[in-house]
């Protein structure tokens, strides 16, 4: 079984949102302790969602000071803002706009632009921002039932290019292009958080942690942060195979 101090499993979805809410306003409250900003790269999903009304909520929208937060993506389905399957809006309408966040500190990757031209973009924007070697305090995931992560989908990771942040790629499972950070914008984390919950999601996660390394089968298995902390938040749905 994974290293139990980064595996934590919860009884049901409920419980799986709650200690995910609570390790980000934790991680966020640290990094806020060390600097005068704290970065965050949010998700997509259904967890996220869940995740994100606790923190819009009393008691924990009060511990940390929004306005030192600044939000970032970690991946985008290539479609307008507006959009019901655009990660932002989702993020928009459950977190930021019940927040009250400031529009100027939230850094959209533009899934209505060109994917290739969204994807330098959004890395030129970590670098001029975070410097030539972005370290984003805490990156957000989610995980599949195919073990995806991000967008980083089976099949499509041995041609990413090592030296972006970010990038675009056309996903056949799915007939789509999408935009997501790299395992390098991942792995330079402080921290990175990925949930999973479900059924459905039991043998990915048994094979991401305890299977073989097949990074192009199983993508989560790419998320180890050099220097940083990585932390699993999963139900016993999801680990009922482990």
């Amino acid at each position: 079984m994974a290293d139990p101090k980064i595996l934590t499993v919860l009884p049901d979805p409920a419980a799986l949102a709650e200690a995910a809410a609570d390790h980000v306003v934790a991680v966020l409250h640290a990094a806020l302790g060390r600097r005068d900003l704290a970065h965050v790269a949010l998700a997509g999903g259904s967890t996220p969602r869940a995740v994100n009304a606790l923190l819009a909520a009393p008691p924990r929208r009060d511990v940390i000071d929004w306005t030192r937060i600044v939000f970032w993506f970690g991946d985008e389905r290539c479609v307008p803002p507006d959009d019901e399957d655009s990660n932002y809006r989702m993020n928009r309408e459950t977190l930021l706009d019940p927040l009250g966040i400031d529009p100027a500190r939230v850094h959209r990757m533009r899934g209505e632009d060109d994917p290739s031209a969204a994807a330098a973009d959004y890395d030129a924007v970590l670098r001029r921002e975070l410097g030539e070697q972005p370290a984003l305090d805490l990156v957000l995931l989610g995980m599949g039932p195919d073990g995806h992560t991000a967008s980083l989908f089976p099949g499509t990771t041995l041609a990413i290019d090592k030296d972006k942040h970010c990038i675009a790629h056309y996903v056949p499972q799915q007939g789509k292009w999408r935009i997501t950070v790299t395992p390098r914008a991942i792995n330079a984390a402080r921290s990175v958080a990925i949930t999973a919950g479900g059924a459905e999601k039991a043998d990915a996660l048994r094979g991401v942690l305890e299977g073989p390394r097949q990074t192009d089968v199983y993508p989560a298995q790419l998320v180890q942060p050099h220097d940083g902390e990585l932390r699993w938040f999963v139900d016993a749905a999801a680990a009922s195979k482990l």
